[in-house]
């Protein structure tokens, strides 16, 4: 159990800094260097990990039924009026976090699925498969439209500005958001993740 859960922690944490690499890589190619003068273009996972986020909720997700690991980093900084593409910048910016999970998801479910039995070490399959369900939780997970949230920045993009009121109420009582969706509605997404492993690694 210890060896999972530490196994699992050090994932999450790779597969969080890859993440918001994405992010303000993203930003930074579209022209806003707020990342990097934060220095927040680093691997170094200490930049982008908070107390709340990055270590207590993996903590006691991991400790639940199912053993489903999940967290988020803290959010990289960016002005949006410095991205040249002004109306889909935030969205652009907050969807490639989702999409590198996505992405690595891919990757290591397809070489479950493609790579022939005996091709590598049976070792190697329950990694695979422990790296593959973690980001497509992190990739499920973020695409809430609750902040600090991926999700919430594509849902700010789609709206109207008369319903910026929306946002500024989201925003206001964001943590009372995150513990309820964390501990409360979670239950009902999180069938959604075996599924999804299951079609990308053909388990």
């Amino acid at each position: 159990m210890e060896i999972n859960l530490i196994f699992s922690l050090a994932i999450l944490i790779f597969s969080i800094v890859l993440h918001e690499l994405a992010h303000g890589y993203t930003a930074y190619f579209l022209g806003d260097p707020t990342a990097k003068y934060a220095g927040r273009l680093t691997i170094n996972p200490i930049k982008h990990m908070e107390l709340f986020g990055s270590v207590i909720v993996p903590l006691i997700t991991a400790l639940l039924p199912g053993g489903i690991v999940f967290g988020w980093a803290k959010p990289v900084p960016f002005n949006p009026y410095n991205l040249r593409t002004k109306k889909w910048g935030e969205a652009i910016v907050a969807i490639v976090g989702p999409l590198s999970n996505l992405t690595i998801a891919l990757i290591f479910g397809g070489l479950i699925r493609f790579i022939q039995a005996g091709s590598i070490p049976d070792s190697a399959f329950p990694i695979l498969l422990l790296i593959t369900t973690v980001n497509v939780t992190l990739a499920v997970f973020n695409l809430m439209p609750i902040p600090p949230l991926d999700g919430s920045r594509i849902l700010y993009s789609l709206l109207p500005y008369k319903y910026a009121y929306i946002k500024e109420n989201i925003e206001r009582h964001s943590l009372l958001y995150v513990l309820i969706f964390v501990f409360i509605l979670w239950q009902f997404f999180e069938p959604l993740i075996p599924w999804l492993v299951r079609v990308i690694t053909g388990l």
